[in-house]
């Protein structure tokens, strides 16, 4: 599993887009025991319950408190959890680091016995045409060749990730937020591609665009931003 995201665990925690309840209402009918799960690739705790790691101990002291959940570093490839283990296992916006064969066999070994797997993520988010046309530019030429080549997966929806589990038929889901255009800067920061451009060049990538950006954005003082979710959910076992 890689990590990119050590750099400014804050950010990511203050900008990232949290998780809609429609994930939840849609999984938790399907759970035959609500007991245990695993949130692996949790970052900063966007989307954990009870136990939630990993390989980031920088995103992990950005977590949120809460007495139910227990943050360990482990990757998720290979944890120390006993077989058979979890009812659910959840991985958000991170299942295209990992090295996917060797997790979907851990997925295997701990989930229980018709226990549910799902694999979440979300697409570029849609704001306005005008926004949209800024930011697809600035993601395509600006930080295109920045971009790892995982990253693959989110724009194939994660469907050429291996997923060797009973596949059921998931709801299209969109996550919808209401942004101050400094929040929407904040976000584009948390982008991997522009860290990498920014090691490479010592300067800010986003400054290319800020004018342009600004301009699309014009004097709402909140946009509506809206992510569609990617979701892939199945049985293990």
């Amino acid at each position: 599993m890689k990590d990119y995201f050590s750099f400014s665990p804050e950010h990511y925690a203050k900008y990232r887009p949290d998780y809609p309840a429609a994930i939840f209402d849609f999984i938790y009918p399907l759970l035959n025991d609500k007991s245990v799960a695993w949130d692996c690739g949790t970052g900063n705790g966007q989307l954990v319950r009870v136990e939630a790691t990993d390989i980031s101990s920088q995103q992990l002291e950005h977590a949120f408190a809460t007495e139910n959940i227990n943050y360990t570093i482990q990757p998720a490839e290979k944890t120390n959890f006993p077989d058979n283990s979890f009812d659910l296992i959840t991985v958000a916006q991170a299942v295209h680091w990992f090295d996917i064969d060797k997790f979907n066999e851990e997925v295997k070994r701990v989930g229980k016995p018709n226990s549910i797997i799902a694999m979440i993520g979300y697409e570029l988010n849609n704001i306005t045409l005008e926004i949209d046309a800024v930011i697809r530019y600035f993601y395509k030429n600006i930080i295109g060749e920045y971009w790892d080549a995982e990253r693959k997966h989110l724009e194939n929806r994660y469907q050429h990730i291996a997923f060797p589990f009973r596949e059921l038929e998931t709801p299209a889901i969109q996550n919808i937020k209401l942004w101050k255009f400094e929040h929407l800067l904040g976000y584009l920061n948390t982008c991997s591609a522009v860290q990498h451009y920014k090691d490479k060049n010592n300067t800010n990538p986003i400054d290319l665009i800020h004018e342009d950006l600004q301009k699309a954005w014009g004097s709402a003082e909140v946009r509506r931003v809206i992510f569609p979710i990617i979701f892939r959910v199945g049985r293990v076992k």
